[in-house]
């Protein structure tokens, strides 16, 4: 167990560093501002661009590996949809963003960071792509569906000029595609430019991680909903589960991208179904509650997983 706790506590402990300072220091939580941006839009891009750059080109069209972990995201979302729709009697603006809730594991600021340090650089590729085309999927549906809540007549140009500008112009997106052209020319950045690109990628886990412990503590536990339970077990354990047999089941795969994709798979809910929640005014409350929970609740259960993988107890068919 000690490899796995070494593995799991400075990864583990850094959240909960960030959530003690979150806790007990008065600062207000406009100083977090800063801190987002730079991890959102300078110190993660070079991370993802580095992944990606270094990648043979090949590697990054693996359809069979892209195609079954987005529809095991999107059967999550599905589920968690239903029983929102159940909790919530019908309310399908609630049940969408529990739909998110379910499904959308925090694969910006924990995935990258964890699947490098358990599984090695073998892991970046698939680490990547599940991100960019998680977040396509539940970008995409977001949108459509609050319009159908809405009761509005859906304008599917302008609907669907607002996905695509956002998914263009997300800065992982943005840079997992120059990733992409750099893998295909075999481009290398100049050396200057490089060793900053390199200080950048260093800086980013440690900084969302302990900025992802302090945006938790700040969001206040007011609200637990009954049905979390069913949700944090749709996205803690069922859909990690379903993605670990989906991908071991097509054969073909190679056993450290099933790992990726599983390990992807079982993190927490991500910060951006709080930040949906507040966009779409509904399910604020539970949603930060959901996130602060799932968060710590994340804890055992990643680190399970990781003992699972560092024991070898997953064979892959």
């Amino acid at each position: 167990m000690s490899p796995v706790i070494s593995l799991a506590f400075p990864f583990f402990g850094l959240i909960l560093l960030g959530f003690g300072c979150g806790r007990l220091m008065k600062i207000p939580e406009d100083g977090l501002r800063w801190m987002n941006f730079f991890i959102v839009y300078i110190a993660l891009p070079p991370l993802f661009f580095k992944l990606i750059g270094v990648t043979p080109f090949e590697d990054l069209t693996n359809w069979r590996f892209i195609l079954s972990t987005t529809l095991c995201t999107y059967i999550a979302f599905v589920l968690s949809f239903g029983v929102g729709i159940i909790a919530s009697r019908g309310d399908m603006r609630e049940a969408t963003i529990q739909g998110i809730f379910g499904a959308y594991s925090n694969v910006g600021y924990m995935g990258p960071g964890l699947t490098l340090a358990a599984l090695g650089p073998a892991s970046s590729v698939p680490t990547a792509l599940i991100f960019v085309f998680d977040s396509m999927l539940l970008f995409a549906l977001l949108p459509f569906m609050m319009a159908i809540a809405g009761g509005e007549r859906i304008r599917f140009g302008a609907t669907g000029l607002l996905v695509i500008r956002r998914i263009a112009t997300h800065p992982f997106n943005v840079a997992t595609a120059a990733g992409v052209l750099a893998a295909y020319f075999k481009w290398q950045p100049p050396q200057a430019l490089d060793t900053m690109l390199v200080l950048l990628k260093g800086a980013a886990a440690p900084v969302a991680l302990f900025a992802l412990g302090v945006t938790v503590a700040l969001r206040p536990l007011t609200r637990v909903p009954a049905e979390m339970p069913i949700h944090l077990a749709i996205k803690l354990v069922l859909h990690p589960m379903m993605v670990f047999t989906l991908l071991s089941l097509i054969g073909g795969v190679e056993r450290v991208w099933i790992l990726t994709a599983m390990l992807m798979a079982a993190l927490p809910p991500a910060l951006n179904v709080f930040v949906m929640a507040r966009q779409y005014d509904v399910y604020v409350e539970r949603a930060s509650s959901g996130v602060l929970v799932g968060t710590l609740v994340s804890i055992l259960t990643v680190t399970g997983l990781l003992w699972l993988i560092a024991e070898n107890r997953l064979p892959v068919w």
